[in-house]
């Protein structure tokens, strides 16, 4: 049974239509990518997933339970977790307290498990979240996200914006996430090679609508495809 199932999903804000009769689904520890230009749905995707736009139609299921009525919290409770674009770290509290004020009790990350994982949090463990690099902030969003013990985590643009070092950094913590935790991804990135190496399977969005699919690896190998509908 897959971890994520979307049957026939239609979702958006207000009275537009984003997403139109998408289906998917990501199987227990499996990176799915999802690729596309901009403006095409894929953070639309996200938040339908996390209750944050609006639902027209179609199913959702988590480990097997129907969702799409409850609330994001509930969700989070689920084992669903998301690491938004904009990151959302609290300026006014330490990356100490950014990290504890998510904690959930008998999971399986708590402050040494994050400290372990990424060790310059640590170190930076008193700082504020406004005095923090981009590399650390993304850092930070990811490590409050593992503190709610999610099964799934959803990545949006992850790498954006950070230096090749510190994104290379990042795709060695996805890996050990997903080889020492098993944890499914669903990763929305612009760098699409990359991401291609990084996942096991691959979607391209357009308009809403999923256009291309398949193993990242085969996708990888006839890129040519993949840049007909992400080139800009």
């Amino acid at each position: 049974m897959p971890l994520l199932e979307i049957e026939h999903l239609t979702a958006g804000y207000g009275e537009a239509v984003v997403l139109d009769d998408m289906s998917l689904a990501v199987d227990e520890g499996e990176c799915l990518a999802v690729l596309g230009r901009n403006g095409v749905g894929k953070t639309t995707l996200m938040l339908a997933v996390m209750a944050h736009a609006r639902r027209f139609g179609g199913a959702l299921r988590f480990a097997g339970e129907d969702i799409v009525r409850l609330p994001a919290n509930e969700r989070v409770r689920r084992g669903l977790g998301w690491v938004p674009q904009e990151r959302d770290i609290f300026p006014s509290l330490t990356v100490e307290e950014n990290l504890l004020v998510a904690h959930r009790r008998g999971g399986r990350f708590d402050l040494a498990a994050i400290y372990r994982l990424f060790p310059r949090l640590r170190e930076r463990r008193r700082n504020g979240g406004d005095r923090l690099s981009g590399g650390e902030q993304q850092m930070l969003a990811i490590g409050r996200t593992l503190m709610t013990d999610p099964r799934l985590l959803l990545l949006d643009e992850p790498f954006e914006g950070l230096a090749p070092v510190i994104v290379d950094e990042l795709e060695d913590t996805l890996k050990r996430l997903r080889s020492e935790f098993g944890f499914a991804v669903v990763l929305v990135e612009q760098r699409a090679e990359d991401v291609l190496r990084l996942s096991d399977r691959a979607i391209v969005l357009d308009r809403g609508r999923i256009v291309l699919q398949g193993a990242s690896a085969a996708l990888l190998a006839d890129f040519g495809k993949v840049h007909e509908w992400i080139a800009v």
